[in-house]
């Protein structure tokens, strides 16, 4: 097992890593579930797969647990799942003592999360994701949040979470399509901060693509060692934390155009990377080598989705970005592999010429 500590100021908990982690899962929260009853939210695809063997660890350690369902994909992270998931809560008896587990990917992730913060004004909640993407990425570091139709995560909150159990194991039956959108992520860890990790993504491309288990446990503890430094240094995004948005300015702009139907979020943040590099290089604050590493690294996963869209339509929407910051959007520029800066002086030609790239290179 493999432990790396987040330390915040509201809040330390560990991410223990582990394949057949969570068939232990009740050993491991044991300590951690103080009043012995949980409620485990997912979705139905992974209650099919995953949920059995979580409940019965958890019931083996005398944990009390109750299931509850959540609809899946991205278009069920809207305040109307909240308030009935909350509903749900409150039948069945769910006090201020209670604890929430998250089972499942991102989205998951996000909704438990947010709806743990404000149930009875607050309650703990435990983070078990089930997809590439939410353990490298979203299961760390307490941002919860739903979308509106206007945008990505525009309601939300902190909240850290108790602990967070990963089995790399459970992404063996994940999709490909899903498997390959969440190793985007990862390789954003390695263009903002650990340049060993992005040259793993290079190196051992083949390997990351076949799932073998090494290469793929050392990617997820490397992912979370790094968005753990930057959670433990700025919790709340004051400044350093900005730098995890590499990729999503645009890449939640094209996401929300799309209206969460056409791209995975990893996917958006693949396309918004691409974007990124682009007015990196154009703004001459990236070079054209490391430029060229980043897209062929991103586009080495395989072809992404096609983009049918406006470029306007794309301007349009980041200027209603949580991101922004009175009119002026910010973008997370790589000045080499990982190593970043937060630009808010990019002029809206250049903005439109990234975006003008990525359709492009959607056509091709």
């Amino acid at each position: 097992m493999i432990s790396i500590p987040v330390k915040t100021p509201s809040r330390s908990y560990e991410v223990v890593i582990g394949s057949g982690l969570l068939a232990h899962a009740g050993e491991q929260l044991r300590g951690v579930l103080e009043n012995k009853r949980a409620f485990v939210v997912t979705v139905p695809p992974v209650r099919r797969r995953w949920a059995k063997v979580l409940l019965q660890s958890l019931t083996a350690a005398g944990i009390e647990t109750t299931l509850l369902e959540m609809p899946d994909g991205e278009r069920a992270k809207r305040l109307s799942t909240l308030e009935k998931l909350a509903e749900k809560l409150l039948k069945l008896g769910a006090d201020r003592g209670a604890t929430l587990i998250a089972l499942g990917g991102g989205v998951v992730g996000d909704v438990t999360g947010f709806l743990a913060s404000i149930y009875m004004r607050g309650v703990d909640v435990i983070q078990v994701p089930t997809t590439v993407l939410a353990q490298v990425d979203a299961a760390i570091g307490g941002k919860t949040g739903v979308n509106l139709a206007s945008g990505k995560n525009l309601l939300g909150t902190f909240h850290q979470p108790r602990a967070v159990l990963i089995d790399p194991a459970v992404l063996r039956t994940l999709p490909s399509r899903e498997y390959r959108a969440g190793l985007y992520e990862s390789l954003k860890c390695g263009v903002i901060g650990d340049a060993g990790l992005f040259k793993l993504f290079e190196d051992r491309r083949r390997e990351l693509l076949d799932r073998d288990p090494v290469v793929l446990e050392k990617v997820i503890a490397d992912s979370v060692r790094l968005k753990a430094s930057v959670v433990s240094a700025d919790e709340r995004e004051g400044g350093l934390r900005q730098v995890l948005n590499f990729g999503h300015t645009i890449g939640h702009a094209l996401e929300a155009e799309t209206q969460y139907k056409l791209l995975l979020h990893g996917e958006a943040v693949a396309w918004g990377m691409i974007a990124a590099t682009h007015i990196a290089l154009s703004t001459d604050k990236l070079d054209s080598v490391a430029a060229g590493r980043i897209t062929n690294s991103v586009l080495g996963f395989g072809r992404l989705p096609r983009l049918k869209l406006k470029t306007a339509n794309i301007v349009k929407r980041l200027r209603s970005d949580k991101k922004t910051r009175q009119g002026v959007v910010h973008f997370i520029l790589p000045r080499e592999i990982g190593k970043v800066e937060i630009a808010s002086d990019v002029p809206e030609a250049i903005v439109r010429s990234a975006v003008d790239e990525i359709r492009k290179l959607a056509r091709d």
